[in-house]
Protein backbone atom coordinates (compact mmCIF):
# COMPACT_ATOMS: atom_id res chain seq x y z
CA UNK A 1 0.00 0.00 0.00
CA UNK A 2 2.92 2.63 0.72
CA UNK A 3 4.43 1.87 -2.68
CA UNK A 4 1.01 2.17 -4.05
CA UNK A 5 0.73 5.66 -3.00
CA UNK A 6 3.94 6.53 -3.47
CA UNK A 7 3.90 5.88 -6.70
CA UNK A 8 0.10 7.44 -7.51
CA UNK A 9 1.15 10.82 -6.11
CA UNK A 10 4.90 11.36 -6.79
CA UNK A 11 6.50 11.53 -9.96
CA UNK A 12 9.78 10.39 -11.42
CA UNK A 13 10.22 8.33 -8.29
CA UNK A 14 13.58 7.26 -9.73
CA UNK A 15 15.28 10.35 -9.03
CA UNK A 16 15.79 10.35 -5.98
CA UNK A 17 19.08 12.25 -6.16
CA UNK A 18 16.98 15.81 -7.80
CA UNK A 19 16.08 18.06 -5.19
CA UNK A 20 12.67 18.26 -6.93
CA UNK A 21 12.05 14.89 -6.45
CA UNK A 22 12.68 14.49 -2.84
CA UNK A 23 10.87 17.80 -2.32
CA UNK A 24 7.98 16.07 -4.08
CA UNK A 25 8.95 13.29 -1.82
CA UNK A 26 8.66 15.07 1.58
CA UNK A 27 5.49 17.19 0.53
CA UNK A 28 3.57 14.18 -0.15
CA UNK A 29 4.96 12.98 3.44
CA UNK A 30 3.69 15.77 4.92
CA UNK A 31 0.88 15.92 3.78
CA UNK A 32 -0.78 11.99 4.18
CA UNK A 33 0.80 13.35 8.09
CA UNK A 34 -1.45 16.19 8.11
CA UNK A 35 -4.24 14.24 7.50
CA UNK A 36 -3.91 11.17 9.19
CA UNK A 37 -3.02 12.98 12.31
CA UNK A 38 -6.11 15.55 12.34
CA UNK A 39 -8.30 12.51 12.13
CA UNK A 40 -6.51 10.59 14.46
CA UNK A 41 -6.58 13.80 16.95
CA UNK A 42 -10.63 14.59 16.07
CA UNK A 43 -11.50 11.18 16.38
CA UNK A 44 -10.07 10.66 19.79
CA UNK A 45 -10.50 13.99 21.24
CA UNK A 46 -13.96 13.41 20.75
CA UNK A 47 -13.80 9.66 22.62
CA UNK A 48 -11.50 11.01 25.44
CA UNK A 49 -14.50 13.61 26.17
CA UNK A 50 -17.20 10.90 25.70
CA UNK A 51 -15.14 8.41 28.36
CA UNK A 52 -13.83 11.94 30.29
CA UNK A 53 -10.15 10.21 29.76
CA UNK A 54 -7.21 12.03 30.83
CA UNK A 55 -5.36 9.30 29.07
CA UNK A 56 -7.36 9.36 25.35
CA UNK A 57 -6.86 13.40 25.67
CA UNK A 58 -3.62 13.19 25.84
CA UNK A 59 -3.34 10.81 23.38
CA UNK A 60 -4.91 12.87 21.23
CA UNK A 61 -3.19 16.03 21.98
CA UNK A 62 -0.10 14.06 21.21
CA UNK A 63 -1.83 13.35 17.56
CA UNK A 64 -1.76 16.92 17.28
CA UNK A 65 1.37 17.59 17.82
CA UNK A 66 1.76 15.31 15.45
CA UNK A 67 -0.23 17.22 13.00
CA UNK A 68 2.14 20.36 13.95
CA UNK A 69 5.06 18.26 12.92
CA UNK A 70 3.72 17.42 9.69
CA UNK A 71 2.96 20.61 8.73
CA UNK A 72 6.98 21.47 9.86
CA UNK A 73 8.19 18.48 7.67
CA UNK A 74 6.74 20.20 5.01
CA UNK A 75 8.20 23.39 5.74
CA UNK A 76 11.65 22.12 6.23
CA UNK A 77 11.72 19.81 2.92
CA UNK A 78 10.77 22.96 1.13
CA UNK A 79 13.39 24.88 2.94
CA UNK A 80 16.06 22.04 2.72
CA UNK A 81 15.57 21.92 -1.13
CA UNK A 82 16.75 26.09 -1.84
CA UNK A 83 19.73 26.20 -3.55
CA UNK A 84 23.27 27.45 -2.11
CA UNK A 85 23.68 30.91 -2.03
CA UNK A 86 25.91 34.19 -1.18
CA UNK A 87 25.08 33.33 2.67
CA UNK A 88 24.94 29.68 2.64
CA UNK A 89 27.56 28.62 0.76
CA UNK A 90 26.86 25.21 1.21
CA UNK A 91 22.89 24.99 0.83
CA UNK A 92 20.37 24.61 3.12
CA UNK A 93 19.94 20.83 3.59
CA UNK A 94 20.49 21.51 7.17
CA UNK A 95 17.03 22.58 7.37
CA UNK A 96 16.30 19.15 7.74
CA UNK A 97 17.71 18.40 10.81
CA UNK A 98 16.16 21.89 12.69
CA UNK A 99 13.01 20.94 11.51
CA UNK A 100 13.59 17.72 13.08
CA UNK A 101 15.14 19.43 16.65
CA UNK A 102 11.53 21.52 16.24
CA UNK A 103 9.63 18.04 16.26
CA UNK A 104 11.26 16.23 18.78
CA UNK A 105 11.31 19.07 21.34
CA UNK A 106 7.08 19.49 20.63
CA UNK A 107 7.20 15.88 21.69
CA UNK A 108 8.97 16.18 24.99
CA UNK A 109 6.87 19.45 25.96
CA UNK A 110 3.63 18.14 24.65
CA UNK A 111 4.76 14.42 27.66
CA UNK A 112 5.75 17.16 29.80
CA UNK A 113 2.30 18.64 30.12
CA UNK A 114 -0.01 15.39 30.16
CA UNK A 115 2.73 14.16 32.78
CA UNK A 116 1.94 16.92 35.04
CA UNK A 117 -2.33 16.98 34.41
CA UNK A 118 -2.16 12.91 34.56
CA UNK A 119 -0.56 13.21 38.17
CA UNK A 120 -3.35 15.40 39.43
CA UNK A 121 -5.83 13.53 37.80
CA UNK A 122 -4.51 10.84 40.15
CA UNK A 123 -4.55 12.86 43.39
CA UNK A 124 -7.96 14.14 42.09
CA UNK A 125 -9.73 11.32 40.59
CA UNK A 126 -12.64 11.26 38.29
CA UNK A 127 -14.88 8.62 36.99
CA UNK A 128 -14.65 7.32 33.65
CA UNK A 129 -16.72 5.47 31.22
CA UNK A 130 -15.39 3.88 28.15
CA UNK A 131 -18.01 3.29 25.72
CA UNK A 132 -17.41 0.71 22.70
CA UNK A 133 -16.86 3.55 20.39
CA UNK A 134 -13.58 5.20 22.70
CA UNK A 135 -12.47 1.08 22.35
CA UNK A 136 -12.71 0.87 18.67
CA UNK A 137 -11.40 4.53 18.09
CA UNK A 138 -8.41 3.39 19.63
CA UNK A 139 -8.15 -0.06 18.07
CA UNK A 140 -8.59 1.41 14.75
CA UNK A 141 -5.32 4.21 15.93
CA UNK A 142 -2.99 1.70 16.88
CA UNK A 143 -3.52 0.39 13.22
CA UNK A 144 -3.16 3.51 11.52
CA UNK A 145 -0.36 4.51 13.24
CA UNK A 146 1.59 1.29 12.86
CA UNK A 147 1.03 1.95 8.80
CA UNK A 148 1.82 5.50 9.42
CA UNK A 149 5.38 4.61 10.43
CA UNK A 150 5.82 2.28 7.81
CA UNK A 151 5.14 5.18 5.56
CA UNK A 152 7.37 7.59 7.16
CA UNK A 153 10.46 4.88 7.29
CA UNK A 154 9.88 4.00 3.43
CA UNK A 155 9.76 7.19 2.11
CA UNK A 156 12.55 8.47 4.94
CA UNK A 157 14.80 5.68 3.68
CA UNK A 158 14.07 6.39 0.04
CA UNK A 159 14.80 10.20 0.72
CA UNK A 160 17.77 9.55 3.33
CA UNK A 161 15.88 12.26 5.46
CA UNK A 162 16.27 12.81 9.65
CA UNK A 163 13.12 14.66 9.52
CA UNK A 164 11.11 11.69 8.25
CA UNK A 165 12.99 9.15 10.05
CA UNK A 166 12.17 10.81 13.02
CA UNK A 167 8.56 11.22 12.57
CA UNK A 168 9.01 7.06 11.97
CA UNK A 169 10.16 6.08 15.68
CA UNK A 170 7.08 8.58 16.61
CA UNK A 171 4.34 7.15 15.11
CA UNK A 172 6.00 3.91 16.09
CA UNK A 173 5.73 5.00 19.66
CA UNK A 174 2.78 6.06 19.51
CA UNK A 175 1.52 2.61 18.60
CA UNK A 176 2.84 1.78 21.99
CA UNK A 177 1.03 4.72 23.73
CA UNK A 178 -1.98 3.72 21.87
CA UNK A 179 -1.79 0.25 23.43
CA UNK A 180 -1.06 0.89 26.42
CA UNK A 181 -4.40 3.79 26.49
CA UNK A 182 -6.19 0.65 25.19
CA UNK A 183 -5.48 -2.08 27.80
CA UNK A 184 -6.07 0.61 30.33
CA UNK A 185 -9.12 1.30 29.37
CA UNK A 186 -10.62 -2.38 29.07
CA UNK A 187 -9.23 -3.24 32.57
CA UNK A 188 -11.19 -0.03 33.69
CA UNK A 189 -14.31 -1.08 31.40
CA UNK A 190 -14.26 -5.07 32.92
CA UNK A 191 -12.86 -4.58 36.14
CA UNK A 192 -14.17 -0.98 37.49
CA UNK A 193 -10.67 -0.17 38.93
CA UNK A 194 -10.29 3.94 37.12
CA UNK A 195 -6.58 3.47 36.04
CA UNK A 196 -6.82 6.48 33.66
CA UNK A 197 -4.68 9.04 35.75
CA UNK A 198 -1.88 6.32 35.70
CA UNK A 199 -2.24 5.06 32.21
CA UNK A 200 -2.04 8.71 31.18
CA UNK A 201 1.24 9.07 33.41
CA UNK A 202 2.59 6.40 31.27
CA UNK A 203 1.44 7.95 28.16
CA UNK A 204 3.34 11.25 28.75
CA UNK A 205 6.47 9.52 30.06
CA UNK A 206 6.55 7.53 27.32
CA UNK A 207 5.88 10.66 24.78
CA UNK A 208 8.70 12.52 26.75
CA UNK A 209 11.35 9.33 26.34
CA UNK A 210 10.22 9.34 22.59
CA UNK A 211 11.09 13.48 22.38
CA UNK A 212 14.22 12.81 24.21
CA UNK A 213 16.17 10.71 22.20
CA UNK A 214 14.79 11.86 19.28
CA UNK A 215 15.99 15.64 19.98
CA UNK A 216 19.75 13.63 20.71
CA UNK A 217 19.60 11.91 17.66
CA UNK A 218 18.47 15.19 15.34
CA UNK A 219 21.00 16.87 17.29
CA UNK A 220 23.90 15.28 16.76
CA UNK A 221 24.18 16.24 12.74
CA UNK A 222 24.12 19.89 14.24
CA UNK A 223 26.65 19.40 16.39
CA UNK A 224 28.81 17.81 14.08
CA UNK A 225 28.65 14.12 14.81
CA UNK A 226 31.41 11.89 13.31
CA UNK A 227 30.60 10.05 9.77
CA UNK A 228 29.76 6.21 10.14
CA UNK A 229 32.23 3.47 10.33
CA UNK A 230 30.92 2.35 7.27
CA UNK A 231 31.29 5.85 5.10
CA UNK A 232 35.09 6.08 6.65
CA UNK A 233 35.80 2.76 5.59
CA UNK A 234 34.52 2.94 2.12
CA UNK A 235 36.71 6.36 1.38
CA UNK A 236 40.13 4.78 2.52
CA UNK A 237 39.18 1.44 0.73
CA UNK A 238 38.36 2.86 -2.29
CA UNK A 239 41.52 5.46 -2.36
CA UNK A 240 44.22 2.95 -0.97
CA UNK A 241 42.97 0.64 -4.04
CA UNK A 242 44.34 3.33 -6.22
CA UNK A 243 47.60 2.83 -7.98
CA UNK A 244 50.16 5.31 -7.04
CA UNK A 245 48.51 5.87 -3.37
CA UNK A 246 51.19 4.99 -0.96
CA UNK A 247 48.45 5.73 1.98
CA UNK A 248 45.57 7.74 3.21
CA UNK A 249 45.41 10.24 6.28
CA UNK A 250 43.76 13.09 7.87
CA UNK A 251 40.39 12.41 6.47
CA UNK A 252 37.50 15.07 7.74
CA UNK A 253 33.67 14.94 6.64
CA UNK A 254 31.56 17.45 7.20
CA UNK A 255 27.82 16.92 6.58
CA UNK A 256 25.72 19.52 5.64
CA UNK A 257 22.20 17.22 4.51
CA UNK A 258 21.18 15.13 2.10
CA UNK A 259 23.64 15.51 -0.87
CA UNK A 260 25.52 17.45 0.90
CA UNK A 261 28.63 15.79 2.23
CA UNK A 262 32.13 17.48 1.95
CA UNK A 263 35.45 15.93 2.49
CA UNK A 264 38.57 16.21 2.89
CA UNK A 265 42.06 13.94 3.25
CA UNK A 266 45.51 13.81 2.77
CA UNK A 267 46.64 11.35 0.26
CA UNK A 268 50.79 10.30 0.40
CA UNK A 269 52.22 9.43 -3.34
CA UNK A 270 55.81 8.51 -4.49
CA UNK A 271 57.94 12.01 -4.42
CA UNK A 272 59.99 10.24 -7.27
CA UNK A 273 56.82 10.02 -9.57
CA UNK A 274 56.57 12.82 -12.01
CA UNK A 275 54.28 15.48 -10.08
CA UNK A 276 51.55 15.85 -12.74
CA UNK A 277 51.11 12.11 -13.13
CA UNK A 278 50.16 12.44 -9.29
CA UNK A 279 48.35 15.61 -9.64
CA UNK A 280 46.13 13.97 -12.46
CA UNK A 281 45.52 10.55 -10.61
CA UNK A 282 44.22 13.11 -7.57
CA UNK A 283 42.42 14.76 -9.82
CA UNK A 284 40.51 11.63 -11.10
CA UNK A 285 39.89 10.87 -7.68
CA UNK A 286 38.14 13.53 -6.49
CA UNK A 287 35.94 13.68 -9.63
CA UNK A 288 35.14 9.92 -8.90
CA UNK A 289 34.04 10.34 -5.41
CA UNK A 290 31.76 13.57 -6.69
CA UNK A 291 30.12 11.96 -9.61
CA UNK A 292 29.60 8.34 -8.20
CA UNK A 293 29.38 8.71 -4.59
CA UNK A 294 28.11 12.52 -3.97
CA UNK A 295 30.69 13.45 -1.91
CA UNK A 296 32.45 16.88 -2.33
CA UNK A 297 36.47 15.47 -1.69
CA UNK A 298 39.23 17.50 -1.76
CA UNK A 299 42.61 16.02 -1.26
CA UNK A 300 45.84 17.15 -0.46
CA UNK A 301 48.87 15.46 -1.88
CA UNK A 302 51.75 14.53 0.53
CA UNK A 303 54.38 13.40 -1.38
CA UNK A 304 57.27 10.67 0.43
CA UNK A 305 60.64 9.01 -0.09
CA UNK A 306 60.38 5.88 -0.86
CA UNK A 307 63.93 4.92 -2.26
CA UNK A 308 66.06 5.84 0.67
CA UNK A 309 67.23 2.36 2.04
CA UNK A 310 68.06 3.52 5.41
CA UNK A 311 64.90 5.98 5.87
CA UNK A 312 62.46 3.20 5.12
CA UNK A 313 64.44 0.65 7.38
CA UNK A 314 64.24 3.39 10.50
CA UNK A 315 60.51 4.07 9.68
CA UNK A 316 59.79 0.18 10.04
CA UNK A 317 61.69 -0.03 13.39
CA UNK A 318 59.61 3.47 14.26
CA UNK A 319 56.56 1.68 13.49
CA UNK A 320 57.06 -1.17 15.19
CA UNK A 321 58.14 1.01 18.19
CA UNK A 322 54.90 2.47 18.09
CA UNK A 323 53.17 -0.91 17.95
CA UNK A 324 54.44 -1.73 21.33
CA UNK A 325 52.67 0.69 23.03
CA UNK A 326 49.56 0.26 21.55
CA UNK A 327 47.83 -1.50 18.35
CA UNK A 328 45.86 1.40 17.53
CA UNK A 329 48.82 4.10 17.04
CA UNK A 330 49.10 4.55 12.85
CA UNK A 331 52.23 6.77 11.53
CA UNK A 332 52.13 8.99 8.40
CA UNK A 333 54.21 11.96 6.61
CA UNK A 334 57.66 10.19 8.16
CA UNK A 335 60.66 11.67 6.85
CA UNK A 336 64.61 12.30 8.71
CA UNK A 337 66.84 14.94 8.50
CA UNK A 338 70.15 13.10 8.84
CA UNK A 339 72.79 15.17 10.38
CA UNK A 340 76.17 14.37 11.36
CA UNK A 341 75.95 14.86 15.05
CA UNK A 342 72.39 14.25 15.40
CA UNK A 343 68.88 13.60 12.75
CA UNK A 344 65.39 14.62 13.39
CA UNK A 345 62.39 12.38 12.85
CA UNK A 346 59.43 14.34 11.50
CA UNK A 347 56.41 12.71 11.23
CA UNK A 348 52.78 12.37 12.24
CA UNK A 349 50.72 9.61 14.94
CA UNK A 350 47.11 9.16 14.70
CA UNK A 351 44.99 7.59 17.47
CA UNK A 352 41.31 7.49 17.82
CA UNK A 353 39.39 9.77 19.68
CA UNK A 354 39.21 8.78 23.29
CA UNK A 355 42.50 7.23 23.40
CA UNK A 356 44.47 6.14 26.26
CA UNK A 357 46.85 8.77 26.92
CA UNK A 358 47.07 12.34 26.27
CA UNK A 359 48.17 13.81 23.62
CA UNK A 360 51.60 15.63 25.57
CA UNK A 361 52.04 12.31 27.48
CA UNK A 362 51.95 10.26 24.02
CA UNK A 363 53.89 12.43 22.06
CA UNK A 364 56.73 12.19 25.46
CA UNK A 365 56.67 8.25 25.55
CA UNK A 366 57.31 8.39 22.12
CA UNK A 367 60.27 10.63 21.77
CA UNK A 368 61.92 8.83 25.18
CA UNK A 369 61.43 5.17 22.98
CA UNK A 370 63.06 6.73 20.15
CA UNK A 371 65.95 8.39 21.73
CA UNK A 372 66.32 5.52 23.32
CA UNK A 373 66.78 3.92 20.14
CA UNK A 374 69.82 6.11 18.86
CA UNK A 375 70.81 8.66 21.32
CA UNK A 376 71.32 10.67 18.33
CA UNK A 377 67.49 10.64 17.53
CA UNK A 378 64.78 13.44 18.23
CA UNK A 379 61.42 13.29 17.25
CA UNK A 380 59.07 15.98 15.66
CA UNK A 381 55.82 14.32 16.00
CA UNK A 382 52.44 16.01 15.47
CA UNK A 383 49.52 14.22 16.87
CA UNK A 384 45.98 13.10 14.65
CA UNK A 385 42.69 12.14 15.84
CA UNK A 386 40.69 9.79 13.74
CA UNK A 387 37.65 8.56 13.16
CA UNK A 388 38.17 4.37 13.55
CA UNK A 389 40.62 3.03 15.15
CA UNK A 390 43.77 1.07 13.39
CA UNK A 391 41.90 -2.62 12.41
Amino acid sequence: MTKLLIHLFVRNSEKLDDPEVRRSYGRFAGIVGIITNFILFIAKIIAGTIANSIAVTTDAMNNLTDFASSIITLVGFRMASKPADREHPYGHARFEYISGLIVSLLIFVVGFEFARDSVHKILSPEKTDFSLLATLILGLSILLKLWQSLFYRKVGKLTNSETLMAASADSRSDVITTSVVLVGALITRFTGYNLDGYMGTAVAVLIMITGYRLIRQTSDPLLGAAPSHVLVDDIYRTITQKEGIIGVHDLTVHDYGPGGCFASVHCEVPAERDILESHDLIDNIEKEFLSEKGIHLVIHMDPIITDDARTNELKKQVEALLDTISPEITMHDFRVVWGPTHSNLVFDICVPFGFSMKDDELVEVVSDKIHKLNSTYYAAITVDHDYVPKS
